[in-house]
């Protein structure tokens, strides 16, 4: 074996070594100011993307909305995402954001309540990419690993309200 050789083996294996060292290092000693988020665990954006993209507003017809939404998203600052759906036939309603650890719901875009309690929920789904649909799931409670929820159907408004009648005013 030549000298040369050995020499970048070695070089190889102190710079693996630094490497590993140094990051683990650099995590516990920054002091600075909180400017940097540290990202979640979990976040679903990229399933919901595509979730909306093959899914919820595929096709032609719906790629206005679809832009728009998909726009509202890169906006947020939010790392999960929940589709709303009028009812088990996962027809797309809104998007919204949830946080896990405040379990709130909150409304980005579309047709529906502004936020979004434990009470209103009514059915929990998860997304399969695979299959490009929603399927539920039989969970009772929220977590970061729920794609969609459906509310309960009386929390919906069934009718407009009435257009006020015109009052002709009486002639004296």
């Amino acid at each position: 074996m030549s000298p040369s050789r050995s020499s970048s083996r070695n070089g190889e294996k102190d710079w693996e070594n630094a490497s590993t060292t140094s990051s683990v290092t650099s995590n516990t000693e920054y002091t600075g100011p909180k400017l940097y988020k540290e990202p979640s665990a979990k976040s679903n954006k990229h399933i919901i993307q595509n979730a909306l993209a093959h899914c919820c507003l595929a096709g032609k017809v719906n790629e206005g909305q679809k832009n728009k939404i998909l726009e509202e998203m890169e906006k947020s600052e939010a790392n999960n995402f929940l589709v709303l759906f009028r009812d088990a036939g996962c027809q797309f309603r809104s998007l919204y954001t949830y946080c896990p650890e405040t379990e709130e719901i909150n409304k980005l875009t579309g047709i529906g309540p502004k936020s979004i309690t434990r009470k209103m929920i009514d059915g929990l789904y998860k997304y399969n990419s695979d299959k490009k649909q929603f399927s539920q799931i039989p969970a009772k409670t929220m977590s970061a690993s729920v794609d969609a929820v459906t509310i309960h159907s009386h929390l919906w408004q069934t009718k407009k309200p009435a257009t006020p009648k015109k009052v002709v005013p009486a002639q004296s």
